[in-house]
């Protein structure tokens, strides 16, 4: 590897071609976008008589199953509390395997041990980082429940093969689509594609409430499981209780609060009206990022299947290793530096020590998930970006790639 003083005088050698790069901010990998329309509809809320339990968080789901062309959707307090609630309307409990892939965050993972169930991984593809449907025939048991499919970055998985291996062995296939809002897979979106789907909130995603999430299904059983799930195992919230008149309410299982306000919902609806734009924003960001890394060999942009419409809640490139001289830590280091605000998305839920510890997991278990994580890096997209923000962002990945590359 090449020293501090070879690197610093090869970067000032890079300036003539390059150009002078002025960013004196960080350019984050993720950020909100609020404006005075949402600032308003959250204080209209707010002097209402309603902060929580009340009609916008009806008025909420109502938008995002029109949206997304579900029957239902259950407003939950964060994408974790969706994850969950999914696998409690799916019945996941003690002794039942749900298989998912390790590159995602640990979320997704968690949600099943919650509910006492194990998780089951199966390796990726290499050029999306999507599930593999062939791995996942390969995991099926006899005690094998659900399939948990992740739309990596923002690109709907392939699901005809999923729900085929689904009805197949009888198993509940469920999308974790909090990357993917407003993805398309063969013209249909994301939310319409398995049987109970999962949407976050969070600040970086595509639209945000703070902290929330939703769950859309067509089936009316597992929605009605999971609004009471929601509510501490309760039949009835606040709300339906008042316009009956009555005090009287049932626990008729243990659930959690996992209520999303009125004041997060009227947020949620107004960033919602702005989505369709939102998108385009990100997918023209993504295009630019295509188009200026198309002829170096040593950053790849994941593979786009021509049956999708990426929604790109990330950019992630992989750096080709073997033509470069540093590492990929070395190289985030040197564009956090550069206040370019990358980040690795993600580390192989497989490796951390938890389910290192607990369930024997080892390093080569999943060795296309491992490969890729060495290689990873996701670039600043979000749809307040600039163009000045991008060519920045452009610019310094060539400049240090360029000092790093064999040849």
């Amino acid at each position: 590897m090449k020293s501090n003083l070879q690197k610093s005088v090869k970067i000032k050698n890079n300036t003539k071609q390059f150009g002078r790069i002025e960013n004196k901010s960080l350019i984050p990998y993720g950020r909100q976008c609020i404006d005075e329309s949402d600032i308003s509809a959250v204080v209209d809320v707010m002097r209402s008589d309603w902060l929580t339990t009340g009609p916008k968080v009806l008025e909420f789901e109502k938008a995002i199953s029109d949206y997304v062309g579900a029957k239902e959707a259950i407003a939950v307090s964060s994408g974790t509390a969706a994850l969950q609630s999914a696998m409690y309307a799916a019945g996941i409990g003690p002794g039942d395997e749900v298989i998912l892939p390790p590159m995602t965050f640990v979320a997704t993972a968690n949600s099943v041990i919650f509910q006492g169930g194990t998780p089951v991984f199966v390796d990726v593809d290499p050029d999306t980082l999507l599930i593999d449907p062939v791995e996942v025939e390969k995991k099926i048991t006899p005690s094998t429940k659900a399939i948990i499919a992740m739309d990596y970055a923002g690109q709907a998985c392939e699901y005809d093969k999923l729900q085929t291996i689904a009805r197949k062995h009888g198993l509940i296939l469920i999308a974790d689509a909090c990357h993917s809002l407003g993805a398309t897979y063969k013209g249909a979106k994301t939310g319409s594609l398995a049987d109970l789907t999962v949407f976050s909130f969070h600040p970086v995603k595509h639209i945000t409430t703070g902290e929330g999430g939703m769950i859309v299904t067509d089936n009316a059983n597992f929605a009605e499981k999971m609004r009471i799930f929601r509510n501490h195992g309760i039949t009835s919230d606040y709300q339906q209780r008042q316009k009956k008149g009555t005090w009287y309410y049932e626990m008729v299982d243990l659930g959690y609060n996992y209520r999303l306000t009125d004041i997060q919902c009227a947020l949620g609806l107004s960033q919602l009206r702005k989505l369709p734009g939102w998108i385009d924003r990100r997918r023209e960001i993504a295009f630019n990022y295509d188009k200026a890394f198309s002829n170096i060999s040593v950053v790849k942009p994941l593979t786009v299947s021509p049956n999708v419409n990426h929604s790109y809640h990330l950019y992630v490139i992989q750096l080709q290793m073997d033509e470069l001289v540093a590492s990929r830590a070395a190289i985030y280091s040197d564009l956090r530096r550069e206040n370019i605000g990358v980040n690795v998305h993600y580390i192989p839920v497989h490796l951390h020590p938890f389910y290192k510890n607990r369930f024997g997991y080892q390093k080569g278990d999943y060795p296309v998930a491992e490969a890729a994580y060495e290689r990873i890096l996701s670039l600043p997209l979000f749809q307040s970006m600039t163009d000045n923000d991008i060519n920045i962002v452009i610019k310094s990945i060539k400049k240090i790639i360029f000092n790093y590359q064999t040849h």
